[in-house]
């Protein structure tokens, strides 16, 4: 059959499964399921982390079985064509996928030719593809990194050259894997564009996301796509229907399984009581969670557990990869290496838990990097004993062969039950004899952020904790960060999750403007529309809400810390 075939035998359908199942040589998969998209049409795809929503993602695409080997039954045709008998190139003729670690599909050493490079691969005539490229990078917001090499690129912004290269062909079927983890608020809405765009062509778009409140925005669940697709544990697909419907009649059980939920929905899973904030009787329940003693929360700055050393950043100049290691003076390096960091200085203290926040590229990842001494700094000093790091990629970090062997490397015999503990809590027991780099993108994460605990270090550094995982997993993270803060360590995060960072920090560290913009608490930052705005930074519309009733601050935090443990009470 020719790459560009239409479908043959078609029913009309951009894609249909008939009793499809996947299962990988660890036992995990997916299904069997049965689904059918019409053209044109817009399906979320939800579920708790393992459940198979990117083993689905994958099969659509072709890459299983054909790059990645698993055991396949059934059918399952994309726009007519039988995935199994048709190769990859051949399927994305019609589909583009957006990848859950964008990293790796980012192949070209150059942005503009990694976006023009699905164009040459189709063919499309010279003349047209410098416009396409062009109008795809404005599109996702990404005009200014066309020139830009890859490889200097943070996590945010190889987002959105991902998404830039996966809707420049304009494809028939586009699928998303949580396009927005690692997305600022602007980022996020040019995610919204791409998928408005693809309406425009009458593409049809599959979407895995994770952050529902801030990609649906103030429209709440009128802002997701029409229908949603809920994989439950186990493969099978629980749920498939009109959005507002599945998230609403099956809000308590889908809290209970582990995922994200939309404000609307969370709130009736958590009073029982339909309308979100908008009802009074919601908002009232809603009030009366910041009363009362406090939830347990990490050991307050100066009590006695934080008695330890301090980690000192003076005028601190970060040049993302590093510097080089011959250079004149430190600010002559600083300007002529390209420091997107210049004199910054701040603290952090034993016992702390401290969020770095910015948008995409401003230092975040580049500064942590810093600070764990695997980057040379072009100037200033740090001082205090070298931190661990939990990578935002956690393939980055990994460097054995099982996940036992993962979580016990560097360890002796007597950290055996702060390791056994840990599996526990991060739900890996199934999963010790497992490859680590054939673990979902949720347990990779809940691996790489577990194995970093398990080593006594005096600070912690943790560049995007809650990527890819789902509600509980999240809850769990930051839980462990407290847990970790409260035993005398001080934990600095970076993160784009405003209500995370409202629950669990004692500060936070805004960066921006090639410079540390703030050192304050989050909700004087919430309090702060200037400071949110310079930093890229948006409240969700809880936030928003408790901004509005003017509560005291540890009331608010009271009133998340709450709703997180409404969510794992459920589960438990």
């Amino acid at each position: 059959m020719r790459p560009d075939a239409s479908p043959t035998e078609s029913s009309g359908l951009d894609i249909e499964a008939h009793d499809f199942e996947v299962i990988h040589s660890s036992g995990d998969g997916l299904g069997p399921v049965d689904l059918r998209v019409e053209p044109g049409e817009h399906v979320l795809v939800i579920g708790p982390s393992g459940s198979g929503k990117s083993t689905l993602l994958q099969a659509l695409s072709g890459v299983i079985p054909h790059a990645v080997p698993a055991q396949v039954s059934g059918t399952m045709r994309v726009c007519g064509l039988d995935t199994q008998e048709h190769d990859v190139p051949t399927i994305s003729r019609n589909l583009s996928v957006v990848a859950q670690n964008p990293a790796s599909s980012v192949c070209l050493p150059d942005v503009a030719d990694e976006v023009a490079f699905p164009l040459e691969n189709h063919a499309w005539p010279r003349p047209s593809i410098g416009p396409a490229v062009n109008a795809a990078l404005e599109l996702v917001g990404a005009t200014s990194l066309a020139g830009r090499r890859s490889a200097t690129l943070s996590g945010g912004e190889t987002q959105r050259v991902a998404l830039a290269a996966a809707v420049v062909t304009r494809p028939r079927v586009l699928v998303l894997d949580e396009p927005t983890s690692m997305l600022d608020p602007e980022g996020i809405a040019s995610v919204r564009r791409a998928i408005d765009a693809a309406s425009a062509h009458a593409s049809t778009v599959v979407l895995v996301e994770h952050r529902l409140d801030e990609f649906a925005g103030a429209r709440g669940i009128a802002g997701l796509p029409a229908r949603t697709v809920v994989v439950g544990r186990g493969g099978v697909i629980a749920h498939d229907g009109a959005t507002a419907q599945v998230l609403l009649d099956n809000a308590a059980e889908l809290q209970e399984s582990g995922c994200w939920l939309p404000l609307e929905a969370e709130l009736t899973a958590t009073t029982g009581l339909s309308g979100g904030l908008a009802n009074t009787a919601v908002a009232g329940a809603v009030a009366t969670l910041g009363e009362g003693a406090p939830p347990p929360t990490t050991t307050p700055p100066g009590s006695s557990a934080a008695c330890g050393p301090s980690l000192r950043v003076e005028s601190l100049d970060v040049v993302a990869g590093g510097a080089p290691r011959r250079r004149r003076t430190a600010a002559a390096a600083a300007a002529g290496s390209g420091a997107v960091l210049r004199d910054v200085s701040f603290e952090l203290r034993a016992g702390e838990v401290v969020a770095l926040l910015g948008r995409n590229g401003c230092g975040k990842s580049s500064l942590l990097r810093t600070l764990a001494g695997l980057a040379r700094p072009a100037g200033g000093t740090i001082h205090g004993p070298r931190p661990g790091l939990i990578f935002q990629n956690p393939e980055h970090q990994f460097a054995q062969t099982t996940v036992r062997r993962e979580m016990e490397h560097g360890l002796g015999p007597g950290d055996a039950e702060r390791v056994s503990g840990l599996v526990e809590r991060f739900d890996l027991t199934h999963y010790l004899d497992h490859n680590p780099y054939r673990l979902s993108g949720g347990q990779q994460r809940r691996l790489s952020i577990a194995a970093m605990l398990a080593h006594d270090r005096p600070f912690l550094l943790a560049d995007e904790p809650g990527f890819g995982l789902d509600r509980r997993s999240s809850i769990a993270a930051m839980r462990e960060l407290e847990r970790t803060a409260a035993s005398g360590c001080g934990v600095l995060f970076s993160s784009h999750e405003l209500r995370a960072v409202c629950a669990h920090a004692h500060r936070v560290l805004v960066l921006g403007d090639g410079g540390l913009l703030a050192d304050t608490t989050p909700f004087e930052l919430l309090r702060d529309p200037a400071l949110l705005e310079a930093a890229g930074l948006e409240r969700t519309p809880l936030l928003a809400w408790l901004v509005q009733q003017d509560l005291p601050e540890a009331h608010a935090r009271r009133i998340l810390r709450r709703l997180d443990e409404a969510a794992v009470q459920v589960a438990a």
